[in-house]
């Protein structure tokens, strides 16, 4: 029987976000499942929306014994610690190592990972890997769409596949391709030709999405590329908030021969460039986005919804600043909700008093974000919540939740989810398992870029993005970059980057 060796490791990493990765934080999960080990991971990945499971599936159609090792994935942040980035690969690899006979190895990676100690933390897991199984066994790996791949991961893997949609409905699918994919290397006994193209300017993750252009078009005419000589080719789109020298989009293809890996790569490669000027679009103020829900929510038969997008905890941002709350009681918004803003202490006082009462609290405002502030106001308790539920939309497709204590809080006519963990707001049920029914609402703010849209669009008559203070600036020129690669433009049709000169020393 065919054995497999698999595993999950999964983090986003913003390295200008106030807050690191701990252990606990991969422990618990945030949006993602608990760690899980050994024979628990088959147990935990069935039936969700993460790229493990898919592949699971998969493999057991194909009649693969599976090794389980470890799976281990946190809500984005700054740097995974040391700590947690060598607990996590010691049991991982020692995972490997004791597995005994393989004839392959499967991870699920996110690919823009980056630890206290590696710029490149998917590089330096896939070394360590190879190093255990040597050069001839099959290592293929899930990419999350945001993923800055660099040479190193390519040089280590013998195929990395990424997810084509944002909200990233298909995470599961991109692991039942990567099985495909071994599949046909078990079967031909024989490795693909590998093309790797690092794109020349970062794209922003609002402009990112795949239900809109230019990225729909781009994934359409990605699949239409993929034929028999070239059965596998990416895009990734990166993620544009890591300070490293491999920091941004990226095309990868895997070819019967290298010209044929070559050939598509080039082709996908120069159809991205083409679509420089198309990846931007109008962001709002927090003032101007909600009159402007306001207005259209006048005649409006579904809500306004508008993306928090610079505290979205997907990306890094703590889920706590205020900036669009505040903006949403001045302007006197009625039937408003927003959430989630993260903030355990609130959520605990609120729980203290109970449903009915008043409370007066500095709500959120805690991750020191330049701009923002604890908002010192008095809320009324209106549900308590122990943060448990089940978040059925596509985006999280149906994954078990843990918010820890939550409560609606109301000021004005504007309800608030509190809660205790951070998890982006991408589903529905992350309002109503506070009593929010969000088809009522008139506007919605939710902390998140665009995975909310899986759940979202259906129920909105419009969408807006606002930008608000946070860890993730929508214009990925703000961010004060100092390592990427020298020429590399940090957005579309942006300043080429340029390192910074070295200060000049006085000698006396």
């Amino acid at each position: 029987m065919t054995r497999i060796a698999v595993g999950a490791f999964l983090h986003e990493t913003n390295t200008f976000a106030p807050t690191k990765a701990t252990y606990d934080d991969f422990v618990h999960g945030g949006g993602w499942p608990s760690m899980a080990h050994g024979a628990e991971v088959l147990k935990v990945m069935r039936k969700i929306n993460v790229g493990l499971a898919g592949f699971v599936e998969a493999a057991e159609a194909n009649g693969w014994e599976l090794v389980p090792t470890i799976s281990a994935a946190a809500v984005p942040s700054a740097h995974v610690t040391r700590d947690a980035f060598e607990r996590i690969m010691t049991e991982m690899i020692d995972g490997i190592a004791a597995a005994g006979p393989i004839d392959a190895v499967y991870l699920d990676l996110h690919g823009a990972m980056v630890t206290e100690h590696y710029d490149d933390g998917e590089g330096e897991t896939l070394a360590r890997v190879r190093k255990v199984i040597g050069k001839e066994l099959p290592l293929v790996v899930s990419l999350d769409l945001h993923a800055n791949v660099s040479p190193e991961m390519m040089a280590h893997a013998d195929a990395l596949i990424a997810y084509r949609t944002y909200p990233h409905v298909d995470m599961a699918d991109t692991g039942r391709a990567c099985a495909k994919h071994l599949a046909m290397m078990l079967k031909t006994k024989a490795r693909f030709a590998k093309a790797f193209r690092q794109l020349p300017f970062l794209i922003p993750i609002s402009w990112q999405c795949t239900n809109d252009q230019p990225a729909k078009s781009i994934y359409q005419k990605l699949a239409a590329l993929e034929s028999a000589s070239v059965p596998t080719l990416s895009f990734a789109p990166g993620f544009p908030a890591a300070d490293f020298r491999d920091c941004g989009p990226s095309v990868f293809a895997y070819g019967a021969t290298q010209a044929d890996a070559d050939a598509a790569a080039d082709k996908l490669a120069a159809l991205i460039e083409g679509h420089e000027d198309d990846f931007d679009g109008r962001i709002y103020s927090p003032d101007d986005g909600v009159r402007h829900a306001m207005e259209l929510a006048k005649s409006a038969s579904k809500p306004i919804v508008i993306a928090d997008t610079q505290d979205n905890p997907g990306a890094g941002g703590d889920s706590d600043t205020t900036g669009m709350l505040r903006a949403l009681v001045r302007n006197k918004a009625v039937r408003a909700a927003t959430g989630v803003i993260y903030d355990p202490q609130s959520a605990k006082a609120a729980h203290q008093a109970g449903v009915g009462a008043t409370v007066t609290l500095s709500l959120g405002g805690k991750s020191g974000i330049p701009g923002d502030a604890p908002y010192q106001e008095s809320f009324v308790v209106e549900k308590l919540s122990d943060g448990r539920f089940v978040a059925s939309g596509p985006y999280y497709g149906g994954r078990d939740m843990d918010m820890g204590l939550s409560a609606c809080l109301l000021i004005g006519d504007v309800r608030v989810v509190v809660s205790s963990y951070k998890a982006q707001l991408a589903d529905q049920a992350m309002y109503r398992y506070v009593g929010i029914e969000p088809t009522e609402q008139a506007i919605l703010v939710n902390k998140s870029s665009v995975h909310f849209r899986a759940d979202f669009e259906p129920i909105a008559e419009k969408l807006l993005i606002c930008a608000a203070p946070g860890a993730m600036p929508a214009d990925t020129a703000s961010l004060p970059w100092t390592r990427l690669r020298p020429g590399i433009r940090i957005k579309p049709n942006g300043t080429p980057f340029a390192p910074p000169s070295p200060r000049s020393t006085v000698t006396g």
